[in-house]
């Protein structure tokens, strides 16, 4: 009896050894695909985004743009973006960059490396440096979207024949701006370990010692704050009742002191801040005195408040009393000392 021959061995099948590799090239295909899509959608987004605020009267340019960070990222940047509103408020800066994570699209984190620059509509501009300049976005769908701003050691230098500025440097700038419930949202700023501008104001308040600011406040009615440019949504919010609920305010100065724990404010029809503070004052004589010095308050209207205020204060460092904004006018207790705080 014979015995059948064994059958022949079947070739390895290759699939097992290539199958990963080809399912790698397919999924790095479609990655790719998806971030060159995005990297169109990003730069589309942002041309809209500038062309609907030419239409709202503002100028918008920058020289160049270009889109990075592959695979994991997106990077843009714009060379010489330059964004001016209406009333004259202008920003620029040599570079800007914006970056997000793929899987993180709804966070943005934008750097001024090189620095940028800010206009005033009397003063002029004034450039700003520093060892970091960022702000960062996030949470688009909430209203207003999550905004911060940090700048660490900056310098303030306004432009060659631009008017002074109350800053010459700060240690640390902070701007926050956050949405809360019941149509509210929430606001706060810090100036630490500032430094008086040479030929400001401040410089004469401050004496050349630190000055330190802070702002802490809720606003109502947010959803109503919208339009085509700045006016527009202010007079939108302020026709909707919005206002600014003061938590905690301050300006050191010093030896100089002005705080808020307290108040109410909003906009009048006549794009000037409207409503009261209650302050403490601690040396608002040498304040007065010098911003009397500097064309800011009529000397008459400086020296009757600094009288109510010294007669208010007594034997005592501080002093309390109101702070009004009312028809246009600041007025310290009974005093009226200068123009109310233009908003638009």
């Amino acid at each position: 009896m014979s015995v059948p021959d064994p059958l022949p061995p079947r070739k390895p099948r290759r699939w097992g050894l290539y199958g990963p590799f080809l399912l790698l090239l397919v999924v790095a295909a479609a990655w790719s695909g998806y971030w060159f899509w995005l990297r169109v959608q990003a730069l589309d987004q942002i041309k809209a985004g500038a062309e609907s605020l030419r239409k709202a009267g503002y100028e918008v340019s920058w020289k160049d743009d270009a889109v990075g960070g592959y695979p994991f990222r997106l990077n843009v940047a714009l060379v010489e973006p330059t964004i001016r509103e209406p009333a004259g408020w202008a920003l620029s800066a040599p570079r800007l960059e914006a970056e997000a994570f793929l899987h993180g699209l709804g966070t943005w984190v934008v750097a001024a490396p090189q620095g940028l620059t800010f206009t005033r509509p009397v003063g002029g501009p004034v450039l700003v440096g520093g060892k970091l300049i960022r702000a960062s976005v996030s949470h688009f769908d909430n209203r207003p979207p999550n905004i911060s701003f940090e700048g660490v050691k900056l310098a303030f230098t306004p432009a060659a024949g631009a008017q002074p500025f109350g800053l010459a440097s700060a240690e640390r700038v902070e701007m926050h701006l956050r949405a809360g419930p019941d149509d509210q949202a929430a606001t706060f700023f810090k100036i630490e370990g500032g430094k008086a501008g040479v030929d400001s104001v401040t410089s004469r308040i401050a004496a050349g010692k630190p000055i330190a600011a802070t702002w802490d406040a809720t606003l109502s009615k947010v959803s109503a704050f919208k339009g085509g440019d700045w006016r527009t949504a202010v007079r939108a919010w302020t026709d909707a009742g919005g206002q600014a609920s003061v938590k905690e305010a301050g300006v050191t100065a010093g030896d100089v002191v002005m705080g808020a724990k307290s108040g109410r404010l909003t906009v009048g029809t006549d794009g000037r801040l409207r409503g009261q503070l209650d302050v403490t004052l601690r040396g608002a004589a040498q304040a007065l005195a010098a911003m009397a010095a500097g064309g800011v308050v009529p000397p008459d209207a400086a020296l009757a408040a600094a009288a109510v205020i010294e007669a208010r204060r007594g034997t005592a460092a501080s002093a309390g009393a109101t702070l009004t904004f009312e028809a246009g006018q600041t007025t310290l207790g009974p005093v009226a000392v200068a123009p109310a705080p233009q908003v638009y």
